[in-house]
């Protein structure tokens, strides 16, 4: 007896290689797949701008990537006692302005850095709904709680994201031939807007981005992490607590349907191998002067500087000092 309705999930054109360069930007759904990338030893950046949720946000984030954008005092406000910007996320506000400022301008740059031989760009989208400021009329991809009638909430239309979309993908290959967009739209709920609210939203967002992929479709991909959670796993089990956001084995069960099918077979070896690497890494031991330690530090040393030699593209360096000293 079948549990789980089967999807089909056809490889892409191109599967990504290990040596390939990924920038990642949206929702918190990009965190999971950016940080299990981070740990099988890509290079990547993800989210400049920290976590964003709606399509015209994230489109300005790639923008302001493109551009290599500089922040200036200009872009930010008080509240809080802190010093934000409406087009961040609040894990760069901060107490002092200019240290504000210099982590924003950082991750940026980095970014732009990564853009220009990166080979993917991968954009998770998790809401149609839009805040903009009513005095000016800003969109804000975060409002740092701010009071609720300083903005107007609003559904974007399927038509008004795909508009902002293609004027920015036209820009984008025109400056960078060579990359690849996949789109993939975040199962996690905006439970907030209720139930029906959300589904539409998320009908939006997948109607656009399958638009996009028809508009280019040699650039633009899209990958069914919505899918795989809503309608293959389809259960509570593979919920948190909140049963709002997928848990850890529903997000591990996408980053294992997207190894297998959008990864080169060929590279799959070293990312299992880098993984193992920093799982090791991270282990604390209760008695690290134990021989036993000892023993498992000078192992994995080896592990590493065999896998630097055979790839010297890859950059080991803090490993292997750690696995050296162990600190």
């Amino acid at each position: 007896m079948n549990f789980l309705l089967p999807i089909t999930l056809s490889p892409p054109p191109e599967r990504i290689r290990h040596s390939d360069k990924i920038l990642l930007l949206g929702s918190c759904f990009t965190e999971h797949i950016s940080s299990r990338l981070a740990q099988g030893g890509f290079a990547i950046a993800s989210n400049p701008q920290g976590i964003l949720f709606n399509p015209v946000s994230t489109a300005q984030a790639l923008e302001n990537v493109l551009s290599n954008r500089r922040w200036q005092e200009a872009d930010l406000f008080p509240l809080h006692g802190l010093w934000n910007s409406w087009q961040h996320h609040s894990r760069f506000s901060h107490i002092d302005a200019q240290a504000a400022l210099a982590a924003m301008n950082a991750a940026t740059s980095a970014a732009f850095t990564l853009l220009q031989e990166a080979r993917w760009i991968i954009i998770t989208l998790g809401t149609s709904f839009q805040y903009v400021l009513r005095e000016g009329g800003m969109p804000v991809a975060n409002n740092h709680r701010a009071p609720g009638q300083h903005f107007e909430k609003k559904l974007l239309s399927t038509e008004e994201i795909v508009n902002t979309w293609r004027a920015l993908l036209e820009k984008l290959f025109a400056e960078r031939p060579a990359v690849r967009v996949v789109f993939t739209v975040s199962p996690v709920r905006h439970a907030r807007d209720g139930a029906v609210a959300n589904n539409r939203s998320k009908g939006r967002l997948l109607d656009a981005v399958h638009t996009l992929c028809e508009q280019f479709p040699e650039k633009c991909l899209y990958f069914p992490a919505y899918e795989l959670v809503v309608d293959v796993l389809r259960d509570y089990r593979f919920y948190d607590l909140d049963l709002i956001h997928p848990n850890h084995a529903a997000t591990s069960y996408v980053w294992e349907q997207f190894v297998e099918h959008w990864m080169a077979p060929a590279d799959r070896p070293l990312l299992e191998e880098m993984t193992a690497l920093h799982i090791a890494r991270t282990h604390r031991s209760r008695f690290p002067e134990t021989a036993a330690h000892q023993a498992f530090l000078a192992q994995m040393h080896a592990k590493a500087l065999a896998l630097q030699k055979q790839h010297p593209r890859l950059d080991l360096g803090g490993m292997l000092r750690y696995f050296e000293t162990g600190a």
